[in-house]
């Protein structure tokens, strides 16, 4: 695995982390919440997003307006489905979702569930580590590095990935504060 290879897949770890925490409902409206539904349409589960369009009119509302206005039945039904934990309400021609107010416990659940996100995502970047010294290790062994090469590449390895466990550590650090202002 070369340095450009385990940047991507650094960078491919934080951006799958990222994806996670926008799943995570932090009191305002966010359009990613329903990133994750599915809706069962003519029988094939088809994303939200392919369906209607998603806005956001006011900070506690998401507003869905169907392409398809006979689909706004299967829209609620897969809203539900999904269990994101708001109730839709549909006026015929689009469906609202207001996001309640976060209790406390709710938020420290919630910073809960983001830590274990970003704990494994940090597992995610060890496993690489781990896959990169194995890797600059079998080299020495076959003659293609030589012990200092192999301290030399160990080392920037390591502080590669300590770089982007810091910057995991940062991620999810601001999505803490999000879920915690009131």
């Amino acid at each position: 695995m070369s340095k450009k290879s385990l940047e991507e897949r650094i960078e491919s770890t934080k951006a799958h982390l990222k994806e996670n925490l926008n799943t995570v409902r932090a009191g305002r409206a966010n359009p990613a919440l329903l990133d994750k539904v599915q809706v069962n349409y003519y029988g094939t589960p088809t994303p939200l997003k392919a369906l209607a369009n998603i806005s956001v009119p006011d900070p506690r509302t998401l507003m869905i307006a169907p392409f398809d206005p006979k689909s706004i039945a299967d829209i609620e039904r897969g809203i539900n489905e999904a269990n994101i934990g708001i109730n839709p309400t549909n006026d015929g021609k689009v469906i609202r979702l207001v996001i309640p107010q976060l209790t406390e416990e709710r938020r420290k659940e919630l910073t809960k569930v983001v830590k274990t996100y970003g704990e494994d995502a940090k597992v995610a970047i060890r496993n690489l580590r781990r896959d990169i010294n194995d890797e600059l290790k079998k080299a020495q062994k076959d003659g293609e590095l030589t012990e200092d090469d192999l301290k030399v590449e160990l080392e920037e390895t390591q502080k590669t990935i300590e770089k982007a466990i810091k910057s995991i550590d940062e991620i999810i650090a601001e999505k803490d504060k999000e879920l915690m202002e009131v």
